[in-house]
């Protein structure tokens, strides 16, 4: 029986694409605005380079180093990088030779589609859990590259040779590229990478103050007043750069924690909802049966294989 197209795809796949559309050693342009395809026959020593955006960097073949800031982030067929913003850094061949070159494609993304992928991401499987990553004040970081992800780059590359394809195929691969890391455990700092992006540093400076102070009670007044803000100017800027409310962000960053301690089973469903700012215990079930499909124990159980939360007797009737 023919395996499906997803679970016959292998990393030799993109090399076989990448060195038929890479004919020159070094940067080999494309007619996508923002994608570049490179092939190296032999290792760098480290030269300077520079990217005008957010960009995700795939290698086929290979292995690359890059140096932002003196810190070191090391890539192969096996990892992306992701770089937050425009800015110059050192980029170093490490492995390639002529029976193996190094192939890889750099793309730069727009912010904008970032955040509105996001957007669309925000009722989420409550079967697909990953902790919200803090944010990384990092302006760059190496995530592991699954199947998933390999999938939709080896689509997106393939289809930006044709001009049909190019036209009609490619900005859906593009957005499937997006809808993977946003999937991954890179999602937070994706969304804070767009932010930056787009000049709107007032927003990575609240998601980072939110992730901190979870517990607490928090306004958009609060929130505005943090980065010098009057409420509605900053409500305004929060919404364009992350194409939801303060409030809305506010809640799915609570509920999505709330989740992860629901799984771990260290706190009963009383201290989950104190731990992540809620207090009120009812208000707090009734936004996760909300959000979640089922109250907190339910979920955690079934989350946990049945294995009983424990919970106190204000808890043990929900």
């Amino acid at each position: 029986m023919e395996l499906p197209t997803e679970e016959r795809l292998a990393p030799g796949d993109l090399i076989a694409t990448l060195v038929s559309r890479t004919p020159a050693p070094g940067p080999n342009p494309t007619d996508w605005p923002g994608l570049t395809f490179y092939r190296f026959v032999e290792p760098t020593l480290p030269q300077w380079d520079d990217v005008g955006g957010l960009s995700l960097c795939v290698v086929a073949q290979g292995r690359k180093c890059v140096t932002v800031d003196g810190v070191r982030h090391r890539y192969d067929q096996f990892h992306y990088l992701v770089l937050k913003r425009g800015l110059r850094f050192q980029a170093e061949i490490l492995q390639a030779s002529v029976e193996k070159p190094y192939l890889s494609f750099v793309l730069q993304v727009d912010p904008a589609m970032v955040r509105r992928i996001c957007a669309d991401m925000l009722e989420r499987s409550a079967t697909t859990f990953h902790r919200p990553a803090a944010p990384d004040p990092r302006d760059a970081y190496v995530a592991p590259l699954d199947l998933d992800m390999l999938g939709a780059a080896l689509r997106f590359v393939k289809s930006v040779v044709h001009g049909a394809d190019r036209r009609v195929l490619a900005p859906i691969y593009l957005q499937e590229m997006v809808y993977r890391v946003l999937q991954s455990q890179e999602c937070e700092r994706l969304v804070q990478g767009a932010s930056e992006e787009c000049g709107r540093n007032p927003v990575a400076a609240v998601i980072h103050y939110v992730t901190q102070r979870m517990s607490e009670p928090l306004t958009i007044a609060d929130l505005a007043e943090h980065v010098s803000m009057s409420p509605s100017t900053f409500a305004h800027l929060f919404r364009d750069a992350t194409g939801m409310s303060p409030y809305q962000f506010v809640k799915r960053l609570r509920l999505d924690r709330a989740r992860g301690l629901l799984v771990d089973g260290e706190l009963n469903v009383s201290e989950v909802a104190t731990s992540v700012g809620y207090s009120s215990l009812s208000a707090f079930i009734t936004e996760f049966k909300r959000h979640f499909g089922l109250t907190p124990k339910a979920y955690a159980d079934a989350q946990r294989g049945g294995v009983a939360l424990r919970v106190d007797r204000a808890t043990s009737r929900v």
